[in-house]
């Protein structure tokens, strides 16, 4: 069994997750898991921090229950580190997995974020990974995390206007999608985008049932 923790209390954002890992990998048992206890969102360092607690106890509560990999299903990779000392089984989180798999398929990837505050986050993870070479830019759309719920439309829109800047300025093969709430976007993008879109959930349980 696989299962996806979704660190926020978003519980539509948690079943579109298990929607796209159930696609990714239609042949693994697949579970996801909100942390009502959680924030809305994670936007930001205080965020991250304050959905850590109740992260870990539904690590240790999939631990338990036996599962063979535990997925954290926000791209900041909140609680990464903790949680591997906690679980009995790999712990992968989805920008982990996202940033492997893009600096495999080219020399140069950026990552797309939500805001601005995340930024600092995911370029320390990128360097902890050993991946900051590879990194082009990571650009921030402007787009709230819950605003990929709440107004779909104009949010992806708008991730895939900075898609495109990023294609065209950065020198790249691969973008990655800085959110989990992403998941949607490459079936929204039209030919001019050609460039390589990784969603990070994706990724991870693809990743994960090889492991």
């Amino acid at each position: 069994m696989i299962v996806i923790i979704n660190p926020n209390s978003t519980e539509s954002m948690t079943a579109a997750i298990l929607a796209t890992a159930r696609k990714a990998a239609p042949d693994a048992m697949i579970e996801a898991w909100t942390s009502h206890d959680g924030p809305p969102a994670i936007q930001g360092p205080e965020d991250g921090e304050a959905c850590i607690p109740p992260l870990l106890k539904l690590v240790e509560r999939a631990s338990r229950a036996g599962a063979r990999l535990i997925v954290i299903a926000c791209a900041d990779d909140t609680g990464l580190t903790e949680a591997r000392t906690l679980a009995t089984c790999p712990v992968i989180g989805i920008g982990q997995a996202a940033y492997h798999l893009a600096a495999l398929a080219g020399p140069r990837f950026s990552v797309i974020t939500t805001l601005p505050v995340s930024t600092p986050v995911l370029e320390d993870n990128i360097a902890s990974y050993g991946l900051a070479g590879q990194l082009a830019k990571i650009r921030a759309s402007g787009v709230p995390v819950l605003a990929l719920e709440t107004d779909r439309d104009a949010s992806t829109e708008q991730v895939l206007a900075t898609i495109r800047h990023a294609q065209a300025e950065d020198d790249i093969q691969s973008v990655v999608l800085g959110c989990a709430g992403m998941s949607h976007v490459p079936q929204a993008a039209g030919p001019d985008i050609t460039v390589r879109m990784i969603d990070g959930v994706k990724a991870a349980v693809q990743i994960g049932a090889l492991l």
